[in-house]
Protein backbone atom coordinates (compact mmCIF):
# COMPACT_ATOMS: atom_id res chain seq x y z
CA UNK A 1 0.00 0.00 0.00
CA UNK A 2 1.29 3.24 -0.95
CA UNK A 3 2.06 5.93 1.52
CA UNK A 4 3.52 9.42 1.56
CA UNK A 5 7.07 9.92 2.38
CA UNK A 6 6.58 12.29 4.85
CA UNK A 7 3.52 14.47 6.74
CA UNK A 8 1.95 16.19 3.89
CA UNK A 9 1.43 20.35 4.94
CA UNK A 10 -1.73 21.69 6.50
CA UNK A 11 -3.92 22.97 4.56
CA UNK A 12 -3.85 27.18 4.74
CA UNK A 13 -7.47 28.24 5.93
CA UNK A 14 -9.17 31.32 6.69
CA UNK A 15 -12.10 32.24 8.99
CA UNK A 16 -15.49 33.38 7.74
CA UNK A 17 -17.38 35.66 9.77
CA UNK A 18 -20.33 34.34 11.51
CA UNK A 19 -19.55 30.82 10.81
CA UNK A 20 -17.31 28.25 12.87
CA UNK A 21 -16.38 26.95 8.77
CA UNK A 22 -13.20 28.03 7.74
CA UNK A 23 -12.23 28.92 3.41
CA UNK A 24 -9.62 26.41 2.49
CA UNK A 25 -7.33 28.16 0.09
CA UNK A 26 -6.38 26.56 -3.17
CA UNK A 27 -4.51 29.30 -5.08
CA UNK A 28 -3.92 32.79 -4.88
CA UNK A 29 -3.69 35.16 -7.98
CA UNK A 30 -2.68 38.98 -7.78
CA UNK A 31 -3.54 41.57 -9.84
CA UNK A 32 -0.88 44.06 -10.62
CA UNK A 33 -1.03 48.00 -11.01
CA UNK A 34 -4.89 47.66 -11.20
CA UNK A 35 -5.35 51.48 -9.97
CA UNK A 36 -4.26 54.09 -12.26
CA UNK A 37 -2.61 56.15 -9.88
CA UNK A 38 -0.69 53.65 -8.61
CA UNK A 39 0.31 52.74 -11.94
CA UNK A 40 1.88 56.18 -12.29
CA UNK A 41 4.26 56.33 -8.95
CA UNK A 42 5.67 52.87 -10.19
CA UNK A 43 6.45 54.39 -13.27
CA UNK A 44 3.90 53.13 -15.92
CA UNK A 45 1.54 54.87 -17.98
CA UNK A 46 -2.31 53.80 -16.30
CA UNK A 47 -4.17 53.43 -19.81
CA UNK A 48 -6.34 50.24 -19.58
CA UNK A 49 -4.35 47.60 -21.29
CA UNK A 50 -5.48 44.16 -20.28
CA UNK A 51 -4.59 42.90 -16.55
CA UNK A 52 -1.70 41.07 -15.73
CA UNK A 53 -1.25 38.63 -12.85
CA UNK A 54 1.15 37.04 -10.27
CA UNK A 55 0.61 34.26 -8.27
CA UNK A 56 1.68 33.54 -4.31
CA UNK A 57 1.73 29.89 -2.80
CA UNK A 58 -1.13 28.69 -0.70
CA UNK A 59 0.72 28.61 2.52
CA UNK A 60 1.88 32.51 1.93
CA UNK A 61 -1.39 33.21 3.30
CA UNK A 62 -1.49 34.22 7.12
CA UNK A 63 -4.75 34.45 8.30
CA UNK A 64 -5.40 36.92 11.12
CA UNK A 65 -8.39 36.44 13.40
CA UNK A 66 -10.58 39.08 13.44
CA UNK A 67 -9.90 41.71 16.74
CA UNK A 68 -5.84 39.88 16.55
CA UNK A 69 -2.60 42.23 15.51
CA UNK A 70 -0.36 39.71 13.62
CA UNK A 71 3.13 40.08 14.58
CA UNK A 72 5.61 39.86 11.00
CA UNK A 73 9.04 39.18 10.95
CA UNK A 74 10.71 41.64 9.04
CA UNK A 75 12.25 39.09 5.90
CA UNK A 76 15.51 37.98 4.73
CA UNK A 77 17.28 39.72 1.20
CA UNK A 78 15.17 42.36 1.55
CA UNK A 79 16.38 46.41 2.43
CA UNK A 80 12.77 47.80 1.31
CA UNK A 81 10.03 46.00 2.44
CA UNK A 82 6.90 47.26 1.23
CA UNK A 83 3.03 47.08 2.16
CA UNK A 84 0.42 46.82 -0.34
CA UNK A 85 -3.45 47.03 1.02
CA UNK A 86 -6.05 45.13 -1.45
CA UNK A 87 -9.55 44.11 -1.53
CA UNK A 88 -9.52 40.25 -1.58
CA UNK A 89 -12.15 38.08 -3.28
CA UNK A 90 -12.44 34.02 -2.20
CA UNK A 91 -14.37 32.23 -4.92
CA UNK A 92 -16.61 30.00 -4.14
CA UNK A 93 -16.97 27.76 -7.25
CA UNK A 94 -15.55 26.53 -10.13
CA UNK A 95 -15.80 28.06 -13.63
CA UNK A 96 -13.81 28.74 -16.94
CA UNK A 97 -14.58 31.67 -19.51
CA UNK A 98 -17.14 33.20 -17.18
CA UNK A 99 -19.00 36.10 -18.61
CA UNK A 100 -18.67 39.29 -17.03
CA UNK A 101 -22.17 39.86 -15.80
CA UNK A 102 -22.33 36.46 -14.14
CA UNK A 103 -18.57 36.72 -13.00
CA UNK A 104 -20.08 37.57 -8.86
CA UNK A 105 -22.20 34.37 -8.89
CA UNK A 106 -18.64 32.81 -8.39
CA UNK A 107 -17.64 35.00 -5.60
CA UNK A 108 -18.11 33.04 -1.91
CA UNK A 109 -16.88 36.27 -0.30
CA UNK A 110 -14.60 39.13 0.32
CA UNK A 111 -11.63 40.09 2.83
CA UNK A 112 -8.97 42.57 3.55
CA UNK A 113 -5.24 41.81 2.85
CA UNK A 114 -1.78 42.77 2.31
CA UNK A 115 0.21 41.94 -0.23
CA UNK A 116 3.92 42.30 0.92
CA UNK A 117 6.43 42.48 -1.29
CA UNK A 118 10.55 43.11 -1.14
CA UNK A 119 10.35 45.74 -3.61
CA UNK A 120 14.29 45.82 -4.14
CA UNK A 121 13.96 42.58 -5.09
CA UNK A 122 10.96 42.81 -7.36
CA UNK A 123 12.65 45.86 -8.71
CA UNK A 124 15.78 43.72 -9.92
CA UNK A 125 13.74 40.98 -11.10
CA UNK A 126 11.92 43.90 -13.23
CA UNK A 127 14.76 45.42 -15.03
CA UNK A 128 16.06 41.77 -15.96
CA UNK A 129 12.96 40.71 -17.46
CA UNK A 130 12.58 38.03 -15.14
CA UNK A 131 9.77 36.77 -12.91
CA UNK A 132 8.97 38.29 -9.70
CA UNK A 133 8.50 35.30 -6.86
CA UNK A 134 11.46 36.65 -4.69
CA UNK A 135 10.14 39.81 -4.60
CA UNK A 136 5.81 38.77 -4.26
CA UNK A 137 6.15 35.02 -3.14
CA UNK A 138 8.10 34.42 0.15
CA UNK A 139 7.02 32.99 3.24
CA UNK A 140 3.58 35.23 4.90
CA UNK A 141 3.51 37.39 2.24
CA UNK A 142 -0.33 37.49 1.97
CA UNK A 143 -1.50 38.46 5.41
CA UNK A 144 -5.69 38.46 5.32
CA UNK A 145 -8.55 39.41 7.54
CA UNK A 146 -12.05 37.16 7.95
CA UNK A 147 -14.06 36.85 5.02
CA UNK A 148 -17.38 38.42 4.62
CA UNK A 149 -19.85 36.00 2.88
CA UNK A 150 -20.56 37.89 -0.19
CA UNK A 151 -24.24 38.12 0.49
CA UNK A 152 -23.35 39.87 4.09
CA UNK A 153 -21.44 42.99 2.71
CA UNK A 154 -23.29 45.92 0.62
CA UNK A 155 -22.07 47.92 -2.42
CA UNK A 156 -18.33 46.94 -2.47
CA UNK A 157 -17.63 48.04 -5.93
CA UNK A 158 -17.92 51.27 -3.73
CA UNK A 159 -15.89 51.21 -0.63
CA UNK A 160 -13.23 53.02 0.53
CA UNK A 161 -9.56 51.54 0.74
CA UNK A 162 -7.01 52.61 2.74
CA UNK A 163 -3.94 51.57 5.36
CA UNK A 164 -2.29 53.50 8.06
CA UNK A 165 1.33 53.09 9.29
CA UNK A 166 1.95 54.40 12.98
CA UNK A 167 -1.11 56.22 12.58
CA UNK A 168 -0.50 58.06 10.02
CA UNK A 169 -2.33 57.77 6.09
CA UNK A 170 -0.42 56.47 4.00
CA UNK A 171 -3.40 54.41 1.63
CA UNK A 172 -6.54 55.93 0.45
CA UNK A 173 -8.74 55.39 -1.86
CA UNK A 174 -11.76 53.38 -3.43
CA UNK A 175 -12.38 50.49 -4.40
CA UNK A 176 -14.95 51.80 -7.40
CA UNK A 177 -11.11 53.05 -8.74
CA UNK A 178 -9.94 49.81 -9.86
CA UNK A 179 -9.06 50.15 -13.35
CA UNK A 180 -10.26 46.56 -13.91
CA UNK A 181 -13.36 45.76 -11.81
CA UNK A 182 -13.67 42.34 -9.63
CA UNK A 183 -16.15 40.92 -12.24
CA UNK A 184 -13.95 41.82 -15.35
CA UNK A 185 -11.10 40.77 -13.60
CA UNK A 186 -12.98 37.35 -12.59
CA UNK A 187 -14.10 36.83 -15.72
CA UNK A 188 -10.34 37.83 -17.76
CA UNK A 189 -8.76 35.13 -15.28
CA UNK A 190 -11.38 32.30 -16.02
CA UNK A 191 -9.74 32.03 -19.71
CA UNK A 192 -6.58 31.33 -18.47
CA UNK A 193 -7.32 29.08 -15.57
CA UNK A 194 -10.59 27.17 -14.54
CA UNK A 195 -11.20 29.21 -11.32
CA UNK A 196 -11.97 26.90 -8.19
CA UNK A 197 -13.38 27.01 -5.19
CA UNK A 198 -10.79 28.33 -2.22
CA UNK A 199 -9.08 30.24 -5.02
CA UNK A 200 -8.17 33.63 -3.67
CA UNK A 201 -7.76 36.62 -6.34
CA UNK A 202 -5.91 39.91 -4.22
CA UNK A 203 -6.87 42.63 -6.68
CA UNK A 204 -4.53 45.20 -6.96
CA UNK A 205 -3.31 48.49 -4.48
CA UNK A 206 -3.90 51.70 -4.68
CA UNK A 207 -1.16 54.49 -4.40
CA UNK A 208 0.87 55.71 -1.34
CA UNK A 209 2.90 51.82 -1.21
CA UNK A 210 5.59 52.19 1.25
CA UNK A 211 8.55 51.13 3.10
CA UNK A 212 8.17 49.59 6.92
CA UNK A 213 10.62 48.92 9.49
CA UNK A 214 10.80 46.71 12.57
CA UNK A 215 8.54 48.08 14.99
CA UNK A 216 6.41 49.77 13.07
CA UNK A 217 2.55 48.98 12.99
CA UNK A 218 0.34 48.60 10.15
CA UNK A 219 -3.28 48.67 10.18
CA UNK A 220 -5.21 48.45 7.14
CA UNK A 221 -9.14 48.24 5.79
CA UNK A 222 -11.76 47.95 3.29
CA UNK A 223 -15.39 49.29 4.72
CA UNK A 224 -17.68 47.09 5.78
CA UNK A 225 -14.86 44.18 5.89
CA UNK A 226 -13.04 43.23 9.36
CA UNK A 227 -9.76 45.49 9.05
CA UNK A 228 -6.14 44.05 9.00
CA UNK A 229 -3.70 45.03 11.93
CA UNK A 230 0.14 44.15 11.33
CA UNK A 231 3.28 44.92 13.48
CA UNK A 232 6.83 44.28 11.81
CA UNK A 233 9.18 42.47 14.03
Amino acid sequence: MSQYLFTPPAITAVPVVGSNSLFPVHRVYCVGRNYAAHAREMGFDPDREPPFFFCKPADAVVPVADGESLTLAYPAQTDNYHYEIELVVAIGKRGSDIPVEQALDYVYGYATGLDMTRRDRQMEMRKMGRPWEIGKAFDYSAPIAAIHPAGSVKDIDQAEIWLTVNGEDHQRSGIGNLIWSVAETISYLSGFFELQPGDLIYTGTPEGVGPVVRGDRIDGAVAGLTPIQVTIA
